[in-house]
């Protein structure tokens, strides 16, 4: 009887997370086809406004205002609120913009002043020197202004790019994402077991690897952020070993009227032991700086609601 219980139980449960699946799928694929009648920036300007006013009833809000008030001791509590309201702003336009993915990346070279993307003329250059190098390169994003763009600016500056996401739980989800994505973002690879060695088949084919470097990893290496103790994801940095490469970190900044900056930085040089190997912790606490430099420059920008102290 009590196999039977069992057995009963597990059919329930997994009956249940198969239903809650699908309801979390039509949901996320009826918003986003919604989403994509509208304005875009009208629409990133409704989302930003609604996440401002349900932000802050949310548990992360929580989250957010201690690590800010960790990370800034000296900015008062005035200065806190007002931060995370532009995190939670900031959050909102993102998944409106989400929506828009396919179509949002406007920049002309003919007319740049009229581009709703501002590109610096040195990142132009540095993008043109990772195009004609012959050679495979690391880059690296954060959480940091619509962290979504910086794939499209790289596959617009004609780089072969391959780039490391995470799925959904959601399967449908996941179907409805994915289909946003793969327009004029490269080669999307899940992250999972299969994703080192996937990453370093394409910096073997000359490809330029992207990925997100600003989440905590339980089994990570060690860095230091905002004068704490934290763990980075070592994958960059042991990709590194296999294939030696340039490294440069981009971002995709928001500016006002609804407009963004792509910024790609110069190379950021890798920490070498005294044999000339590849320091996996070194390497990653220079990745993890300039990040922090990042934030620092536009605290409001950064997803502050994740723990990323523990």
């Amino acid at each position: 009887m009590s196999h039977l219980v069992l057995r009963t139980k597990l059919r329930l449960r997994n009956s249940a997370k198969a239903l809650g699946d699908a309801a979390v799928g039509a949901l996320t694929i009826g918003m986003l086809r919604t989403t994509r009648f509208f304005d875009p920036v009208k629409t990133a300007n409704r989302f930003g406004r609604a996440l401002r006013f349900i932000g802050p009833r949310l548990r992360e809000d929580r989250i957010g205002r201690e690590n800010l008030m960790a990370a800034f001791p000296e900015k008062s509590p005035e200065e806190i609120e007002k931060i995370l309201t532009g995190v939670w702003d900031n959050l909102g336009r993102i998944g409106a913009e989400f929506a828009h993915l396919d179509h949002i990346w406007d920049y002309d070279i003919n007319s740049p002043e009229k581009s709703r993307v501002e590109i610096p003329k040195r990142t132009h250059e540095l993008f043109a020197q990772l195009k004609n190098d012959g050679k495979p390169a690391l880059i690296f994003a954060s959480h940091l202004g619509n962290w979504e763009l910086p794939a499209l600016a790289a596959v617009a500056h004609g780089l072969d790019a391959a780039i490391l996401f995470r799925r959904p739980n959601s399967q449908s989800a996941d179907r409805a994402i994915e289909r946003i994505r793969t327009v004029k973002m490269g080669t999307l690879i899940p992250a999972g077991r299969e994703a080192p060695l996937k990453l370093a088949e394409a910096l073997q084919k000359g490809q330029h690897v992207a990925m997100l470097v600003d989440q905590y990893l339980t089994n990570g290496v060690e860095v230091t952020f905002f004068g704490r103790k934290t763990r980075a994801n070592p994958m960059l940095a042991r990709l590194l070993r296999q294939v030696d490469c340039p490294i440069h970190g981009t971002r995709i900044i928001r500016l006002p009227g609804n407009r963004f900056r792509a910024e790609l930085s110069e190379e950021v040089m890798p920490v070498r032991d005294a044999a000339g190997q590849i320091d996996i912790q070194g390497t990653m606490q220079a990745v993890t700086s300039v990040v922090e430099g990042w934030v620092r420059e536009y605290p409001d920008q950064w997803l502050w609601l994740h723990r990323r102290w523990r």
